[in-house]
């Protein structure tokens, strides 16, 4: 059992307009059950007392029925209604949330996280406030600006993943700060907020799946695992 209790807020927000398919890309079928079961289930598998927030657009509420029902036990699971923004949905799925919680804001569709990841995640959070997975940029770089281009050194440049994980009691007052575009995941909230934000070591295959070529990558590297 858990001393610290822990959340996992899972945003997911897709239409699936890039995927070409009118089902949202949260319920597509990925070896035989929906993108979020796959999600839920890291998280279970990697901290079994976790607890799990769903956050979906509410014309979506219904459709969890199909994860809840591809789980094969009961768990307890807070559906929230999510908001204009990805800011706005989170913060919709931190209502409820503890003080003295660890948070772990996730996208829906990265189901491939490993319980490395997790466990890596929520242990740096504890012992410096924040752990935000992050890989290498392996192509080359450039910055485009008014006059042309220019290289970065990709060397100094990481590419952020998810799940963003904090202290709640850093988290949650960032995230009443009033919206501003620059907000495009938690790290950069927490840091307008004054924080220091830590990396933690990512992983390549923790890809998000918005397109159909995502989805053939994500079913190929799930392979091993199912069978």
């Amino acid at each position: 059992m858990l001393v610290t209790p822990v959340y996992a807020v899972i945003v997911a927000g897709g239409q699936g307009t890039r995927m070409g398919t009118a089902v949202p890309k949260q319920f597509l079928e990925l070896h035989g059950k929906p993108i979020l079961y796959h999600t839920i289930q890291a998280f279970l598998k990697a901290i079994p007392d976790i607890h799990i927030v769903l956050v979906l657009p509410s014309h979506q509420i219904s459709w969890a029925q199909i994860v809840l029902q591809a789980l094969t036990k009961r768990i307890d699971i807070t559906l929230v209604s999510g908001g204009e923004s990805r800011f706005h949905s989170v913060q919709n799925g931190l209502k409820d949330i503890p003080q003295d919680a660890i948070v772990m804001v996730h996208d829906g569709v990265r189901p491939l996280l490993s319980t490395d990841l997790i466990q890596r995640c929520y242990q740096q959070a504890q012992e410096k406030g924040s752990a935000i997975p992050a890989i290498p940029a392996t192509d080359s770089l450039r910055m485009v600006h008014p006059e042309g281009s220019s290289p970065l050194d990709r060397n100094k440049v990481r590419m952020v993943q998810t799940p963003q994980t904090f202290k709640a009691s850093l988290l949650l007052p960032a995230m009443q700060q009033p919206y501003q575009a620059q907000f495009t995941d938690e790290a950069t909230v927490v840091e307008s907020f004054g924080e220091k934000i830590f990396l933690v070591e990512g992983e390549k295959n923790n890809i998000k799946i918005t397109t159909p070529e995502d989805m053939r990558i994500a079913e190929a590297l799930m392979e091993p695992i199912e069978s």
